[in-house]
Order: C-alpha cells, then structure tokens, then sequence
C-alpha cells in the first residue's frame, strides 16, 4: 500500500492526533482501508473509528452491520452502526435511491463531524472508481468540475487514502493481510447507474483498452490541473455575499463561458450549494442573467433560486440545515458555521490578546464540552456573581444574531467559558505552569 502512503504523505489529509472516522460497509474496499489504517494508526498518531450506515435497502443487511462490527473489535477500533430508510427518502423525495442512499449516507457523516466525533471521514475510493466517476459524470451532461473526477480531499475533511491505488492492489493487500469481507449482493443490480457503468461497460472498455482505467484517471488529472490554471484568471470581487444570498453583476456574464461557469461556480460555493450544479444549470443561470426580464427566476437544486434583479443576478440558498454543535474539550480547532473557527492550545504564556481566554483546564469536568448556548444555562461572572447566560450575553453586548452560534464550554448548565467572549470565574488561572489558551478567528 506503498500508493497510499505516498498520497496521504503527499496530500497531508492526515494530521496527528486526528480521529479518522472510517466508512465501511463491509466490502473488500472499505474492508481494506480499516485495516490499512488501523494498522498505521501507531505510526501515524491516530485513532481510527469504524462507521457502518444500513441503507435499509436490503432485508439481512443487519449481517453487514454485525460482520463490521466484529471485525472492527478484532482490529481494536470504536465501531458506530446507524440505519437509514433511503428506500423511503427515495420516494419522498422522488429522487434516484441511489441519490437517496448517498445523501442519507453523509447526512450521517456530516452529523458525525459537526459534533466532533471525529475530525475526519476516509472513504474507499481507487483509481476505477475515480474512472467510472469520470465517466458517470460526462454521461450526466457534466462540465469540467465533473470531468476532473474526485479530490483526494474535500471540503477538508473528507479523504480518500486509495484514489492512486490500484483495484488489483487492494486485492493483493486483502491477500496478504487475510481479511475477510462481505458482498452486498444489489453490487450486481445493474438497474443501478454505477452498478451499470462498473459491471457492464467498464469490462468491455478495458477489454478494448486495457490501460483505460489509467488513461482515464489522468484525463480527469489534466482536467484539474487546466481548471486550475483557468480558475486563477478569474476575478470575482464585485460578487456580494450575504449570509445565504450571493449578487453577481450582470456585466460579469459576458466574459467567455470558461470564466463565466467558474464565476457562477465560486458564487454558489459561497452559499453553500457545493454539488449538483451542471453545465445546463450554468447555461440557464447566464441566459436569465443577459435576457430575463427584471423579476423573473429559475429553480436551481439544492433548493436554490436565481432571480434577475436590476443590474445583478441573485442566487439565493434556501435550504435549511440544522447545525448541531457538541465538541468535546481538547486541544485542536473546529469550525462553527455562522461564527468562525475556535482554536484551542495548551499554553505557558498567559499574554493577554484579543479574541483570546486562558483557562485553568483541571478545573473543567472531563464532561464537559462545546455547544450552543441552551435554555437554564447559568455563568459565573469573572471576579464573582453568577447570572443567566442569556442576560449575561446582553449586558456584554454580543449582537443577537450571534447569541444562537456563539459555542459556549459547558457540563450541564453549567458554563465555564464563551469563546471570544469571557471566562466563569470557575476556571479562573490560579499559579499554574500551563493553561489552555482559547482563540476565536471570526468568520469573514
């Protein structure tokens, strides 16, 4: 598995002291990077986690869960399980069941890394599933963005330690290493988009052109590096952002499609909309932006809306996410949408600092961790008095649309720290050599 090594080395998707949360369903893929990571977990200063999600889409596929999970204790790893109904998500929502199974999928993943479960999710992917991926992409009316295939990391925390390694590899690890794995049998349901492209064409391209799943990779390699290059010519400053809502200029629209897709590109991102925006939705969105009449508007996915207004193109996201916040109390760093990142460090100089507390950390319950600020929670004031968070927030100040993202340490309601805003007096430095030092950097 020298191919991962060399990417994960290459990349630095993987950091010391992290919590690597493993997708496994129990396939010879997700089998293979458990164990490749577990048995690197050591060298590499990390703890590795299983994670099992049943889709509900098979009646046994309780025995995936239950394979995973002993497998996982012979490994010596935390095993999760979680069961999903994508069949019926699916027809709520009419979309594909394969759709359903993958948003239901990082749903859970998502949860898993907002509440600091883990830092971060590995997924199995290798070079043919980045071919059929390249491939799938094309097939469904996919630009560039698609053409490029998958990242080995995305949106920092999703990771693929396999995707420079070779199918024919894995198996020859599963070989060497003796490990066991399950086949879910719907892998052979070629009513399935990617059971289709895996099981039906790509064996009669590489039978035509056996290097094709190389070939095909660096296609999609080229791809990013050209994209890349081009994305840098692009200067998107007069783009306006607010909250979910970003206004490009009218004027932009008029540059070369290559400047103009990547434009809308870098706007939706802003919003949050990160996927399933194709080369038809770009062209609708530059045909309302240069011929729409004032007021009038196209659905986007992801429940977006783009409205031409006057002299800007408007997209507005409307989805609605709950954010759910339960950190435990460490050292390391997360991200809270809405507010910024907290860092926090163990520290000997206690220099005061702006957006920066010191606090005595053996005075905080091992229970403790990072939320949001809740009904009942009481602060006692530095130097004295205990209050109600809430009015304490309000004497303090803090604006009310912060007062709902601000992350508060808590045990109970019980609060010892508001980050960038004030220490209890609880956990106040008493002669001590180290602390640990709480940094705020405000989102932009």
């Amino acid at each position: 598995m020298e191919t991962a090594k060399e990417l994960i080395k290459k990349t630095g998707m993987i950091k010391s002291g992290e919590i690597i949360g493993v997708g496994v369903s129990g396939g010879s893929d997700s089998m293979a990077l458990l164990n490749f990571l577990a048995e690197n977990a050591e060298d590499m200063d990390i703890e590795v986690v299983a994670i099992h999600v049943d889709h509900g889409i098979r009646e046994n596929s309780y025995e995936d869960a239950d394979f995973v999970k002993a497998k996982a204790k012979e490994m010596g790893v935390r095993f999760y399980k979680f069961r999903i109904d994508a069949p019926k998500l699916a027809k709520d929502k009419n979309i594909s069941l394969e759709t359903a199974a993958r948003e239901a999928r990082y749903g859970v993943f998502s949860t898993l890394l907002r509440k600091g479960v883990v830092d971060k999710i590995a997924l199995a992917h290798h070079t043919t599933d980045q071919a059929e991926t390249i491939l799938m992409h094309i097939f469904r009316g996919s630009g560039v963005a698609g053409a490029k295939g998958m990242e080995p990391i995305r949106d920092k925390v999703y990771i693929r330690p396999f995707l420079t390694t070779t199918k024919e590899q894995i198996k020859e690890y599963l070989i060497e290493k003796r490990i066991d794995n399950v086949e879910d049998y719907s892998n052979a349901d070629n009513s399935y988009n990617r059971n289709y492209v895996r099981n039906v064409l790509m064996p009669e391209i590489v039978k035509r052109w056996p290097n094709a799943v190389n070939a095909i990779s660096n296609f999609g390699q080229a791809i990013c590096e050209d994209d890349e290059y081009i994305n840098s010519q692009v200067y998107a400053d007069a783009i306006m952002t607010h909250e979910k809502e970003v206004k490009i200029p009218t004027s932009y629209f008029l540059y070369p499609n290559a400047i103009v897709s990547r434009i809308i590109f870098k706007a939706v991102k802003k919003i949050g909309i990160v996927q399933d925006i194709e080369k038809k939705h770009i062209l609708a969105i530059k045909d309302l932006a240069l011929n729409g009449q004032n007021g009038a508007r196209i659905y986007l996915p992801f429940e977006a809306i783009a409205i031409r207004e006057y002299d800007y193109l408007t997209i507005y996201n409307r989805h609605e996410e709950e954010v759910v916040l339960n950190v435990p109390f460490k050292c390391g760093e997360f991200e809270v949408p809405g507010f910024g990142k907290v860092i926090v460090k163990r520290v000997k100089d206690f220099t005061p600092k702006e957006n920066v507390l010191y606090l005595d950390y053996r005075k905080v319950p091992k229970s403790a961790s990072w939320r949001f600020r809740e009904d009942g929670d009481m602060f006692t004031k530095f130097g004295g008095g205990s209050k109600k968070l809430k009015s304490y927030l309000i004497d303090k100040k803090v604006p009310v649309r912060l007062r709902g993202v601000i992350p508060v340490l808590a045990d109970g309601n019980e609060v010892y720290a508001i980050a960038g805003v004030e220490i209890s007096d609880k956990v106040k430095i008493e002669d001590v050599p180290t602390a640990f030092m709480i940094e705020v950097e405000r989102q932009k």
